[in-house]
């Protein structure tokens, strides 16, 4: 794959992901605490770490800009640290609001020293799969953006698609490169597609852009003046933690939940597309989810340990236990330490409905996975009844657990490997393989790594209410502040 540069000289080109999404189709995979984008969903690399990979086509642009939820800080830190890569800023959305107000508190940022530089936006689940076919297409749009235009990419339509949205096209140019809009249409019923399809002038949605930003906040204060005051004000108070940057939570929860699309690039007429055939996927489906995967004679694509018997067209995957599936045909199966999906492949769009009703009930599978991720590592519900639980805790090398109480349980915590730095009340001892000890209700207490290695133990909680509820943080390393009875476990 050769390297592409898609500038001149005097131009900036900042990539703006965004990974704020929450990913529900793809349950019981993606939850809300852990979404798709987090995920290895085609391949052992992240959705994210994927799309942040794909910038290495490229030659002379800036180090991207992260827009992201404000819980998904630490995975967000996690995975680009994995990947050597420093964002010039992680700006953190205290609350969801689409990828308008997103967007434009981007372009803020990025406008913060007096630049003006093109942003390439991006969404952080999708896949491409010719990525020196993604190269080209936002070389071919760097000439509209520059003159002013906001340039969108419409995805070669390949199928009678009824799950995304579609792009028309006036006329196409001659050289690929942008070309006018005719206006942009929501998700059509499968006559609709069809005819779409057959017209050739319709267009993927890809929810991709390459614009200046002076350019997109200036059509924002235009069409949607709220969504710009309400940016300007979230990153004008913006505070640092650590290596994030947090938006004032009261100046962006004002802003309307809009999309881009219907902000701006609807009822703008200086919007250009350009014409992409990159085996793009937003895979926002388990159904799309098989389709980019690698198939084998019977159509079946599986992934962990998974036996298949008199099967055809199916999705299989496997995180925890042999899976079998016999005389199937066109069935996604997903296997996950704490649930289990089986769906007819033309229903998996429903999905979210599913997600919806474990939310009315109060479902902790709905949100959370049975491994729970935390700045200092995670931690494992392996078993639990009325009056016990029993976690797998791993600590990563040189971290530390808050310093917290309970009013409610005590604590064995039995030393599996690694080392362990425990305070107990005022006494403060180093414990190893095989050694334990015991945490009283009501008694202050903390867990520390000062090792080289993953510490692992095992904890066993013991009394009338084990909610992670029941703490009260006195002191934290990684800037959360301390609460009584939160919601947040340590």
């Amino acid at each position: 794959m050769s390297k592409t540069s898609p500038s001149t000289a005097g131009d900036r080109i900042v990539p703006v992901i965004l990974s704020g999404g929450s990913g529900t189709r793809l349950w019981p995979l993606s939850r809300t605490g852990y979404p798709k984008q987090f995920l290895g969903i085609t391949q052992e690399q992240t959705l994210f770490q994927l799309t942040l990979a794909r910038l290495e086509a490229f030659t002379g642009l800036d180090a991207p800009l992260i827009v992201g939820n404000e819980n998904h800080r630490f995975i967000l830190g996690e995975q680009l640290q994995s990947l050597g890569v420093r964002p010039q800023a992680i700006l953190l959305e205290p609350a969801a609001r689409n990828t308008a107000p997103a967007i434009a508190a981007a372009a803020f940022a990025a406008m913060a020293h007096g630049a003006d530089p093109l942003l390439l936006v991006l969404a952080a689940d999708h896949v491409v799969e010719d990525v020196d076919a993604f190269c080209q297409a936002v070389q071919a749009g760097v000439p509209a953006a520059r003159a002013g235009s906001l340039v969108t990419f419409g995805i070669v339509p390949s199928a009678p698609e009824t799950g995304y949205g579609y792009i028309e096209v006036d006329a196409f140019a001659a050289d690929g490169g942008a070309c006018d809009v005719a206006g942009f249409v929501e998700k059509p019923d499968l006559a609709t597609a069809q005819a779409y399809l057959a017209g050739g002038r319709h267009l993927w949605n890809s929810g991709m852009f390459l614009f200046r930003a002076s350019v997109v906040l200036a059509e924002l204060e235009r069409f949607s003046p709220t969504v710009t005051a309400a940016a300007r004000e979230a990153v004008g108070k913006a505070r640092a933690d650590l290596d994030f940057l947090r938006l004032d939570k009261a100046a962006f929860s004002a802003s309307p939940d809009d999309s881009i699309d219907y902000a701006v690039m609807e009822k703008s007429d200086k919007v250009k597309v350009v014409p992409m055939s990159a085996g793009w996927s937003d895979v926002g489906a388990w159904r799309a989810v098989w389709e980019v995967a690698a198939k084998d004679a019977n159509g079946n694509a599986v992934r962990g340990d998974v036996l298949l018997h008199g099967s055809s067209d199916c999705y299989v995957r496997s995180d925890h236990r042999l899976v079998a599936a016999i005389g199937l045909q066109d069935v996604m199966i997903v296997e996950t330490s704490d649930a289990i999906l089986v769906a007819a492949k033309h229903a998996v769009q429903d999905v979210k409905k599913v997600v919806d009703r474990l939310k009315a009930q109060k479902r902790p599978e709905a949100n959370l996975h049975r491994e729970v991720f935390r700045p200092w590592g995670s931690y494992d519900s392996i078993d639990q009844a009325e009056r016990y639980q029993v976690k797998r805790i791993t600590v990563k090398p040189g971290q530390k657990l808050s310093v917290q109480m309970h009013h409610h349980r005590a604590e064995h915590w039995i030393v599996v490997s690694g080392t362990a730095l425990v305070a107990v009340g005022d006494k403060e001892v180093m414990l190893t393989e095989n050694q334990s000890t015991y945490i009283p209700v009501g008694v202050i207490h903390s867990l520390e790594n000062p090792g080289k290695i993953p510490l692992e133990l095992i904890e066993v909680q013991s009394g009338a209410y084990l909610g992670e509820d029941d703490i009260v943080r006195f002191a934290d390393i990684y800037g959360r502040a301390p609460v009584t009875a939160s919601a947040t476990p340590a």
